[in-house]
């Protein structure tokens, strides 16, 4: 049985926004990976695993897909009856696209139309993140599908709107002082309830106003300067959505986060966001001076993802 492998993914841009039509930005992470394997089921992890995966395969045998992206799910509740599991280092609840690497993993082994990541078209990326959204529902209740597209793809993904998407170039890492970083809230995060509040909030048509005439600016403009390696205007407004975050997204960024977020706000030493829906997981760290933040950051995992 051929094994790719699929990476995690991180959302550098776009919590939230996304579902109102802003820009994403969203990056494979190989640090963490996932694989479909089969195995006599000998432990925990294999087993319940090998249970969910069951659970998923019946969402599947009710789902409607278009002919042209079946899946074979006869097959996959044979494989699942062999023995098959998802052997995955990437932590759940931690807003790195667990549940995407999974979704991905099963449609590349079990899409009746086999399709290569490196000749699929603009337009087939608006398809298959339609698809991957239907497939992930099942974990999350809505999905935009991006986290399996950027699993599936394993390429940096820009998402201009709810219906361009296309893959992107990032600028080249340097070994300078600057580093985007993950910090561990050492909490795991549902991104379930975490969606509803931001649906509440959505009611709410003041939170809808600063959502679309501020968020999603910045969110925009940070996207457009990271993409130039435009470093002040990046973190200008870098800073313009962390505070509004602090502000606007109080419930979704977990409590051990709070005066830390608050403290780089103050001393303009490191901005922090949201990585994903929030609530638990990791919390997105921007530095021009890494080593600085580093220290005052003191207690918190962290793991650097990109230097400039």
């Amino acid at each position: 049985m051929n094994n790719p492998l699929f990476y995690a993914k991180i959302l550098l841009f776009g919590e939230y926004g996304i579902i109102e039509d802003s820009q994403g930005l969203t990056l494979p992470y190989s640090f963490y990976k996932g694989t479909l394997k089969f195995s006599d089921l000998d432990n925990d992890f294999e087993k319940k695993s090998n249970r969910s995966l069951a659970k998923y395969s019946d969402y599947l045998l009710d789902l409607e897909l278009p002919e042209e992206y079946q899946l074979d799910v006869d097959s996959f509740r044979n494989d699942i009856e062999r023995g098959l599991f998802f052997d995955s280092n990437i932590p759940q609840g931690y807003g790195v696209g667990s549940s995407g690497a999974l979704v991905a993993a099963i449609f590349e082994r079990y899409s009746v139309t086999k399709r290569d990541p490196e000749s699929v078209s603009k337009n087939e990326l608006k398809d298959l993140k339609m698809i991957f959204g239907l497939l992930e529902s099942y974990f999350h209740g809505k999905s935009s599908g991006i986290d399996p597209l950027i699993c599936f793809m394993n390429l940096p993904i820009l998402i201009q709107s709810k219906e361009s998407v296309d893959t992107v170039s990032i600028p080249a890492e340097e070994l300078g002082k600057g580093a985007i970083f993950l910090i561990d809230s050492g909490m795991t995060g549902e991104t379930g309830p975490m969606i509803q509040i931001f649906f509440e909030k959505l009611k709410n048509e003041g939170f809808r106003k600063t959502l679309k005439e501020e968020f999603i600016r910045y969110n925009n403009a940070c996207i457009d300067a990271f993409l130039k390696k435009d470093m002040n205007p990046f973190f200008r407004n870098l800073k313009k959505l962390s505070v509004w975050a602090y502000e606007h997204f109080r419930p979704m960024i977990p409590e051990n986060i709070f005066k830390a977020w608050k403290t780089g706000l103050d001393s303009n030493a490191y901005y922090l966001k949201l990585c994903g829906s929030g609530g638990g997981g990791y919390i997105l760290g921007f530095s021009k001076d890494y080593a600085k933040a580093e220290k005052m950051l003191e207690g918190f995992h962290k793991e650097v993802i990109y230097r400039f």
